[in-house]
């Protein structure tokens, strides 16, 4: 799936079963709720935390789609081509890092 794809199929199941989007500031703060999410599988993961019981279940993949669908729901109605700014992000990027990171003493 592309990522246009994606916002398509975002759109369209919103239309269809969403009813409506949230606005864009609920859509914030469940986007921050669900990056929370993140972070908590990665501190007990891959950190010193211990999983709590009620934490059993929960995926690292499903909870970084559900960051991924907030993300393109906040694009979408905010009119933003994740594709083109994806683009756009990767030239700036390479402009500004295309020697920074490979004339870091700490990355070698």
């Amino acid at each position: 799936m592309t990522i246009k794809e994606a916002q398509e199929r975002v759109d369209a199941w919103i239309k269809e079963y969403g009813v409506r989007y949230f606005n864009e500031l609920t859509n914030m703060a469940i986007l921050t709720e669900e990056v929370g999410e993140v972070a908590r599988i990665m501190a007990r993961k891959y950190g010193e935390q211990s999983f709590k019981e009620k934490d059993s279940g929960k995926m690292l993949e499903d909870e970084l789609a559900d960051v991924l669908w907030v993300l393109i729901c906040i694009a979408n109605q905010t009119g933003v081509d994740l594709t083109e700014a994806l683009r756009k992000n990767f030239d700036k990027k390479t402009e500004r890092d295309k020697k920074r990171h490979i004339n870091n003493p700490k990355l070698n």
